[in-house]
């Protein structure tokens, strides 16, 4: 029915939005709308406003749950305006700690798969062609913009817990009313950790719902 994922920073601010597809050999690009975006997981449900005659087709979404360091992957994408390029590579490591906005954060999947400026929004898929991430961002390391083997998705278990909402255009969350960071190994034997796991909270908002039920800062989630 012409629903595509895709990442929110691919669509965030567009004022018009095309879609070229791969069976379209003479380039034809069709118009489309955002129905629904979360910047909180990058991710974007945007619908073909008109469609071509032959059918779509249609990927298949596996378990990111099930994804482990060392498995083989292969993404899709649009790097340097190069329609259709396909890598691939290892998963590198799982769950991720990623920087969505301030105090607020995504695990990702790290993969060595190469991933490149516009291959934003593109599929990450298993052995099985099943998509298991979108792929959402690169570490550069340096001043070029390009692949050095870390790139980095949004798991689609994620995102197929919030389809329902992006469907209806809105996304409701509960409100904690804190900042927290990750707890690295640096932290845990400080904080009387045995191993780094957890949140650590950094910031309780005033009358806040946490605040309310007791948190402080430097508390351990």
């Amino acid at each position: 029915n012409g629903l595509i994922l895709t990442n929110s920073h691919v669509v965030t601010g567009a004022t018009k939005i095309t879609v070229a597809l791969y069976a379209d050999e003479e380039g034809e690009e069709y118009d489309a709308r955002v129905v629904g975006r979360d910047p909180l997981t990058d991710s974007a449900l945007i619908e073909l406003t008109e469609k071509p005659s032959q059918d779509l087709p249609v990927a298949t979404l596996g378990r990111s749950g099930d994804i482990k360091p060392g498995d083989w992957v292969m993404a899709i994408g649009n790097p340097f305006n190069l329609a259709h390029t396909v890598t691939v590579g290892v998963v590198s490591a799982i769950g991720r700690p990623f920087p969505v906005s301030e105090g607020r954060w995504q695990d990702v999947l790290q993969t060595d798969a190469a991933i490149n400026p516009g291959n934003s929004g593109g599929p990450l898929l298993n052995l099985r062609g099943e998509v298991v991430g979108i792929n959402t961002a690169i570490f550069t390391g340096g001043p070029v913009a390009g692949n050095v083997g870390v790139g980095f998705a949004i798991p689609i278990d994620a995102v197929r817990e919030l389809l329902p909402e992006l469907r209806e255009g809105t996304i409701t969350r509960g409100r904690i009313g804190v900042q927290i960071m990750p707890v690295t190994k640096d932290l845990a034997e400080p904080l009387g950790l045995k191993e780094p796991e957890g949140a650590l909270v950094r910031l309780v908002e005033r009358r806040g719902p946490a605040a309310a039920a007791g948190i402080e800062p430097g508390d351990v989630i």
